[in-house]
């Protein structure tokens, strides 16, 4: 578990350094969309090692909202550019 959790903060670390100094907007939407993805593993893992399975319905719910989301920048870039 605590090889997971050191990879995962690592994966946060490295994706808001891609999402701060991104060259580009779309380098930045997709950091942005890893470092969901991420949040999401990490939102399943703290249900697993706490046995509390209420995270699993906050994962799914974020996960979905973070679709959504990066879909909408992704018009807006799409618009944009």
């Amino acid at each position: 578990m605590y090889l997971i959790l050191s990879i995962l903060a690592a994966s946060i670390a490295l994706g808001t350094y891609r999402l701060l100094k991104g060259p580009t907007a779309s380098d930045r939407a997709v950091a942005l969309d890893a470092l969901t993805n991420i949040t999401t593993a990490l939102l399943v893992l703290i249900a697993l090692i706490s046995s509390r399975f209420i995270y699993l319905d906050v994962a799914l719910v974020y996960a979905i909202l973070a679709f959504v989301g990066v879909i909408a920048i992704a018009r807006y870039l799409e618009g944009a550019l």
